[in-house]
């Protein structure tokens, strides 16, 4: 492939040699350099990739993409952007021939919802027939291929890899998670979504190496809808206004709100045997009951949002319903099948806002019991603990304090950070280090109409500890109580 067809979407300058070369691969990682490589200095937090040009051409690199004024060597291309992170991604785009042209885009940005919702859309489109890809936080799915993810959205340079082999698969659509760094880091830059949806916008992700203030984080979330056609908002929440800022697509919208283009009406917590979820009538551009047998009003929201994206597939009214009374995703609010006397429930919450909001939305189906297992990770924010800790005391009726990840730092260390937030509430508590003892706890002296929350782990199938990642599965852990003593199935 010649040089010049990856930067055909680009504004450059050639410092040196010329475009009219063969490349054999595109590459921004210096170790991946091989003979011919066009290699992409992308400054990061970290390093600064320009530092590493003299290895790269050392190993062969025939071209160097460069936002900064360097010294060039004789027989390397030299190309000067702007912007490496966005070359990066038309590059790729061009590197890979344009695959989303080939395949129909769907990307969901927004605080909360978005891994559950992209598995919702994912389940409908595929009950319809429609083949569908997933690029998100817990994996990518092409076909038969799960691969798990290292970032909620990849490095753009992967995601036209993954869209084109989603297109090659022979993948009608895809349905990715789109994160406020990808957008202030051009992840997603080089092509145009089909749809772009807007779930909702809560203070997150403000801080070093992230966002510097919620206008920022606020702005990064609005860029979606500067490069998608049709764009499909949550019409309730209170930062709406600020996400269409500058938006140039068109405008759908859905929420509680009768001005919304898609409403939810009637909605009623379900609660049945053990399984939490709800029911609504969805009206406007719609009308048919829904039924979700995942618990919450927010998942009202999520399941409204993946109504609006499938009405766009023409998917009937019967496959929707269907699919969202039986969708399920790893680690968000995911009901583990054990009794019908209690319900148990593994969730990702790590962090006191995620947990605060699970725990309201779960006292609303007034357990016998609210009973929250957690702990919190090893060389992170000490606040974090002691605001979880804080959170779990004040909503939960007992809060089971236990080891996460504690990495290179001592768990009790971490248990006694959590308990001083513990102790500005007056909620019951035990502490008990060793994971699986505290899920044996739970189960053991659960009580008739208890739901019990396993928080923090969700999808992760792993323990760190001292830098090593110790296998560990809360499924597991249950099953093997139960293998253990099977009366608690009773």
């Amino acid at each position: 492939m010649k040089l010049s067809k990856l930067l055909e979407k680009l504004e450059y300058t050639v410092l040196a040699g010329n475009t009219d070369i063969e490349i054999s691969t595109l590459v921004y990682d210096s170790r991946k350099v091989q003979k011919d490589s066009v290699f992409v200095c992308i400054s990061g937090s970290v390093r600064d990739a320009h530092e590493f040009i003299p290895d790269v051409v050392k190993n062969g690199a025939a071209a160097v993409i460069v936002e900064k004024d360097v010294t060039p060597v004789d027989g390397v291309t030299y190309i000067k952007v702007e912007d490496t992170r966005l070359a990066l991604a038309y590059m790729s785009a061009a590197y890979f021939d344009y695959p989303a042209k080939k395949i129909k885009t769907i990307g969901i940005t927004g605080t909360k919802g978005k891994t559950t919702t992209t598995y919702m859309v994912k389940s409908i489109l595929e009950s319809a027939g429609i083949k569908t890809g997933l690029i998100g936080t817990i994996e990518s799915i092409c076909g038969d291929k799960h691969t798990p993810a290292a970032n909620t959205t990849p490095e753009s340079y992967m995601v036209q890899k993954l869209f084109a082999e989603m297109a090659d698969e022979g993948m009608d659509a895809v349905v990715m998670e789109v994160s406020s760094q990808a957008l202030k880091l051009h992840r997603v830059s080089g092509f145009t979504f089909d749809i772009g949806v807007f779930t909702n916008l809560e203070p997150d992700h403000i801080g070093e190496n992230e966002h510097k203030d919620f206008e920022e984080y606020m702005h990064c979330k609005s860029l979606l809808f500067r490069q998608c056609r049709l764009g499909i908002f949550n019409g309730d929440d209170e930062h709406l206004e600020g996400i269409m800022k500058g938006h140039t697509c068109e405008v759908e919208t859905f929420g509680y709100k009768s001005i919304n283009n898609l409403v939810a009406e009637n909605v009623e917590l379900k609660k049945e045997h053990g399984a939490l979820g709800v029911k609504y009538h969805v009206s406007g551009l719609l009308d048919f009951d829904v039924e979700v047998n995942v618990p919450g009003k927010f998942s009202v929201y999520n399941s409204l949002t993946a109504i609006a994206i499938c009405h766009h597939f023409n998917v009937a009214k019967e496959a929707i319903k269907e699919a969202l009374c039986h969708v399920s995703v790893k680690g968000r609010i995911e009901i583990v099948p054990v009794t019908k006397r209690y319900t148990i429930m593994i969730d990702y919450a790590h962090n006191a806002m995620a947990l605060e909001s699970l725990l309201t939305t779960l006292k609303e189906y007034e357990p016998g019991r609210l009973v929250c297992l957690f702990g919190c990770g090893g060389n992170r924010a000490k606040s974090r603990r002691y605001e979880m800790g804080e959170v779990s005391s004040r909503l939960a009726d007992l809060t089971v304090v236990t080891s996460d990840n504690p990495r290179n730092e001592e768990p009790m260390d971490i248990i006694n950070d959590i308990l001083v937030g513990v102790s500005k509430a007056d909620g019951r508590y035990v502490t008990i280090p060793d994971r699986k003892e505290a899920i044996r706890y739970c189960m053991e002296n659960a009580q008739a109409g208890d739901i019990i929350v396993l928080a923090g782990k969700g999808h992760e199938d792993y323990q760190e500890i001292c830098g090593v990642k110790h296998h560990m599965d809360e499924r597991e852990i249950i099953a093997d109580i139960i293998k253990e003593n099977p009366d608690l199935k009773l």
